[in-house]
């Protein structure tokens, strides 16, 4: 009884930097142990007069102990992209590795992370967004619970901790207080001006645990542009190692 007592007491006394930590904390917490996973994504384009452009891209994912996942993204289609691959090797502390294979150069170029901010592939996704998300990038705010989309939700603001190379000030986060999945995201540039909103949708569940969501949309308010990700054919644990993943392995994507 005295234990039971005391957790909304310990609950309420965390600060709001704490509480966004722990909110962060869990929902990472949630998504580890999956392994590794592939699946496809069409990536959909649209310019300030709604004019659409469409890729369709082969996404694998390996999860890395003590450390951030290894992600390669194979592009199939339309033919002037085909080919090329981008390899990503996230770290919690410092920064990542990203690697671009041109198949037009036949060069491999390395992401600095001076430019991590910079378009992926033209679309409103920065690099900085397509890495993952890893805990250690951030500190956290909680700021309020609120509904969004008719879901309870935990609104939280995280600041990246590489201030220099980021290409936000801050960035204002929803996630469902019911599985801890991201719902929206509100990113603001280094003028603390609303630059971009990101929102999923479409989450299905896998292995029983892991949430991913099908639907992906990205508004840049600044500029009229956005980009839509709709992914398929999500497949866990295929059993890929880290030889998929390596820095050589980019000229060989198929």
């Amino acid at each position: 009884m005295i234990v039971i007592c005391l957790l909304p007491l310990s609950a309420s006394a965390q600060n709001p930097e704490e509480k966004g930590l722990a909110i962060a904390t869990e929902a990472d917490r949630i998504d580890t142990g999956f392994q590794d996973f592939s699946a496809d994504m069409k990536m959909i384009l649209k310019n300030r007069h709604g004019q659409e452009s469409r890729r369709l891209i082969r996404i694998k994912t390996l999860e890395t102990a003590n450390d951030g996942d290894k992600s390669l993204s194979i592009f199939d289609n339309p033919r002037d992209v085909k080919g090329t691959a981008f390899l990503t090797f996230s770290h919690k502390i410092g920064d990542d590795d990203q690697w671009l294979y041109l198949p037009a150069l036949k060069r491999v170029k390395r992401i600095s992370s001076s430019n991590k901010s910079g378009s992926f592939m033209g679309s409103e996704f920065a690099y900085e967004d397509i890495s993952s998300q890893e805990v250690e990038k951030y500190t956290y705010k909680w700021l309020r619970d609120e509904s969004f989309n008719d879901q309870p939700c935990f609104v939280i603001e995280r600041y990246p901790v590489d201030k220099a190379n980021s290409g936000y000030l801050r960035q204002v986060v929803w996630l469902d207080q019911a599985e801890y999945r991201v719902l929206k995201i509100d990113y603001y540039d280094r003028k603390n001006s609303l630059l971009k909103t990101y929102t999923a949708s479409d989450y299905h569940q896998y292995l029983g645990r892991y949430w991913r969501a099908h639907e992906m949309n990205m508004i840049n308010h600044q500029n009229g542009k956005s980009t839509r990700l709709v992914w398929s054919n999500y497949q866990f644990r295929t059993g890929l190692t880290a030889k998929a993943f390596s820095k050589n392995s980019l000229k060989r994507a198929r």
